[in-house]
Order: C-alpha cells, then structure tokens, then sequence
C-alpha cells in the first residue's frame, strides 16, 4: 500500500474520557484492509480530516480486537478539535500502523512497570490492556500514574478495572489534590520510595513530560533498572510518519520511525537535552 495515502475510516463510536479528551473509535471501511490492518502497542496512525489537516495519534486498543481502532485525543489545536468535534458516521483519512513498539515479547516472564504523567499516558493504555488480557505471561503488572489536579485524571473507570486484575498494583497520585482525592500527593517520582520494584526483574515503560521521565530514569536508574530495560514513547512534530521530512528528527534517529517508542540505553547521550 503506498505510505502517503490514507484510507477512508469511519467513526462508529465516540467517548468522552475528561474535558477536552475523547476516545474516538474507528472502523477501516473497505473490508479487505480493514482484515489486513494489523498493528502493536505503541504505535501510531496518521489521521487525516478532511479540509484541516494530518496529525499523529497513537493506538489505545488491544491488538486481538480485530475491526476497529481507539484513539484518544487531547485537544490542543486546530487539528485535535476538529477531531474531537467529528461525530458518529463521520469519515477520516488513516494511514498507519508506524513507528516502533513495546518490548511485550521481550517482558515476558518479567514484572511489568508503567510510569505516566500528566494528559499524556495515552501511549501506554494498549499496553495495560494487553498485559491486563495475558496474566499468566507476566509477573506483577505495577502502574504509576500522575497529574496536576484531580480533574486531570483520565480513565477513571480503567483505573479501577485494571486495580481488579490479579497481581496488578495501581498507584495514583496529584500535585494539588482537592478534598475528595483518596489517593497519593506529589509527583509521580515520589511513589517509587514507596513501592518496592525488583530491578532484576522489572521492564519499565513510560510516556508523559519529559522532565517527568528525566527525573524517572534518574531514580529507577539509582535503584538498578539496567538502561537496557528502560523504554520511552517521546513526541515530537511529526508530519509525514516515514522518515522522509525530518521534522522529528532526534540525534541520528527519526521518532516517526525509529520511534516513538525508544531503549534509554540507545538515546541516553540525547535525551533531555534542551532543543532537542
């Protein structure tokens, strides 16, 4: 399939997640690529609506969940509102799956540690749900997830599912908690003199701010998280998902397709480097 034309996708569902955030579900019309479609957690699809424009949106759903596929979206632009102002029945552009993956094949047998912050943790839902689906291919499945207020907090009723799950741990916390908050104060950092990770036996996954996931590969690293273990979803301006116009261009690495989803070890010499 030519890489620079998308494919005609309708919305059959959309969901409201927080203000300004909603899951929009979408179905690939012509039955032979939807069937072909096939993706892994962590990466993306380039949606397109018509009249507005491109923009990169990674996949929330479960890869064995055949003929359609989630996307959540923030509003932070033009581009983003006029998605989340799409309606059921309505078509977009799609082009995808790109870029890399998760390391669930290599996490096997190992506990599995998610780390978010902020509005971003949307890269790491598919993983949750894919680990939460295949229990007994995984040791302890711990999530570590913070914001700034309570309101910032997205997929609440997931939280809840997902702390059901046998051995899952659910650690929330907020900067500025309000008088209903039940859970933890401060950054998402703090939890993890808080709560034992066995560094010899741990694969850690994480997305959100990177100054958040600066201060979390310090820590984990001071624990004894070997480098090789540590993987990041990083964002950046991508336009074209193929390499070719290097607007996300990071050291000698392309987020769009040696990314997004990246091994400390391997950018460690650039990563939280300013203008980078």
């Amino acid at each position: 399939m030519n890489p620079w034309i998308p494919y005609p996708a309708e919305v059959i569902e959309k969901r409201r997640e927080a203000l300004r955030v909603h899951t929009l579900r979408l179905r690939i019309r012509d039955e032979a690529i939807r069937r072909a479609y096939r993706f892994r957690p962590g990466q993306f699809n380039m949606i397109y609506v018509f009249g507005t424009g491109e923009v990169p949106i990674s996949i929330v759903s479960d890869p064995d969940e055949s003929g359609f596929l989630d996307h959540t979206i923030r509003v932070v632009g033009k581009m983003t509102a006029a998605l989340v102002g799409l309606k059921e029945g309505d078509t977009v552009g799609l082009r995808g799956p790109y870029g890399s993956w998760w390391p669930l094949e290599e996490a096997r047998g190992m506990d599995v540690v998610i780390v978010t912050g902020g509005l971003g943790c949307a890269p790491v839902v598919s993983v949750i749900n894919y680990v939460a689906h295949r229990r007994d291919r995984y040791g302890r499945l711990k999530i570590f997830h913070g914001v700034k207020t309570p309101k910032d907090l997205l997929y609440r009723a997931r939280f809840r599912a997902w702390q059901k799950h046998p051995d899952t741990e659910v650690y929330l916390t907020v900067d500025h908690p309000d008088r209903e908050w039940k859970y933890k104060v401060g950054v998402v950092t703090n939890l993890f003199r808080q709560v034992r990770i066995d560094a010899r036996k741990s694969a850690v996954m994480m997305c959100g701010p990177e100054g958040m996931m600066k201060s979390a590969v310090r820590d984990l690293r001071a624990q004894g998280v070997p480098a090789d273990r540590i993987y990041l979803s990083l964002e950046r301006n991508m336009k074209c998902a193929i390499g070719f116009c290097g607007h996300c261009q990071y050291g000698p690495r392309f987020i769009c397709k040696d990314g997004p989803v990246l091994r400390f070890d391997q950018i460690q010499e650039w990563f939280g480097k300013d203008e980078l």
